[in-house]
């Protein structure tokens, strides 16, 4: 698991490869089979055939598409627990502001010892829920323009 803070971003040639890579990997991708097979090559050309389950084939496509994107992946357990800090980042918001959600109950924690903890499945549901309440304001805002003749 890479829990690093800021991960680096792509080389240049992990770009290319992560491209080519993803690429190919797709077209093998079988999703009517709850395993897929990958074929593993060492350095001195020995090779064995793992058994991975679908989910994390697609989560390896998923990984090498960012990174041809030139995006820097990191990847956290659903059941993990962030750091106020660390809620405040996936949110963009300042670390203040998320106390205040916090405090205020909007968004569960729990405290270990004085610190505050979020669990990360609770700060996605939440997350989840003021992106729909956005999108649901901005089509009445659409919505209301279009009816106003406002020219867009």
């Amino acid at each position: 698991m890479n829990t690093k803070e800021s991960p680096d971003l792509p080389t240049e040639a992990e770009v290319s490869l992560a491209k080519e890579s993803s690429r190919l990997l797709s077209l093998y991708l079988s999703s009517k089979e709850d395993t897929q097979s990958i074929r593993v090559i060492d350095q001195a050309g020995e090779h064995d055939a793992v058994r991975i389950p679908t989910a994390a084939f697609r989560l390896l496509i998923d990984v090498l598409s960012e990174m041809a994107q030139g995006n820097a992946v990191s990847m956290i357990p659903v059941h993990a627990e962030l750091t106020t800090q660390e809620a405040a980042d996936m949110l963009n918001v300042s670390r203040p502001h998320l106390i205040k959600l916090l405090d205020s109950g909007v968004i569960p924690y729990h405290k270990v010892g004085t610190h505050r903890r979020v669990r990360y499945q609770k700060l996605v549901d939440f997350k989840n829920k003021i992106d729909t309440e956005r999108f649901s304001a901005l089509e009445a805002l659409t919505a209301q323009a279009q009816e106003l003749n406002m020219g867009y």
